[in-house]
């Protein structure tokens, strides 16, 4: 009888649509072909064929890096949208914390300076002593 793995994590599994493609895969392998079979065309009568396949090649590797880099379940166009915002727009904080242990440490202060105030005070006058 044949075996058949069954992942662990059915959430990781993709539908496949063709030549065991994901509809994403192909929509980027279609994007490249089309930005990069022109391309060559166009180019190897004037550069030369290896050269316009080099540059056939390096148009379409962004597409194939867009069709297949995935990291933690998240594709390239995402992770790059969420690191452009980290980086380049302005880091505004919706709300600012207070320190609460700065308010009781100047609050601690104020008292020990009005503590040595009354006992500077009380150490300058002295109690008057009745009945000699």
């Amino acid at each position: 009888m044949p075996f058949v793995p069954v992942p662990k994590d059915l959430t990781k599994v993709k539908t496949k649509v063709v030549l065991n493609l994901t509809k994403r895969q192909l929509i980027c392998f279609s994007c490249a072909a089309i930005v990069g079979v022109p391309t060559y065309l166009v180019t190897r009568t004037t550069i030369g064929g290896s050269a316009a396949a080099i540059v056939m090649i390096a148009l379409m590797l962004p597409f194939f890096f867009l069709a297949m880099y995935e990291r933690d379940g998240r594709p390239a166009e995402v992770l790059l949208r969420n690191f452009l915002r980290a980086k380049l727009w302005p880091r505004v904080r919706p709300y600012k914390t207070e320190n609460l242990y700065k308010y009781l440490q100047e609050e601690g202060k104020t008292i020990a300076k009005q503590g040595k105030a009354t006992a500077k005070a009380a150490v300058g006058k002295r109690p008057a002593v009745k009945g000699k």
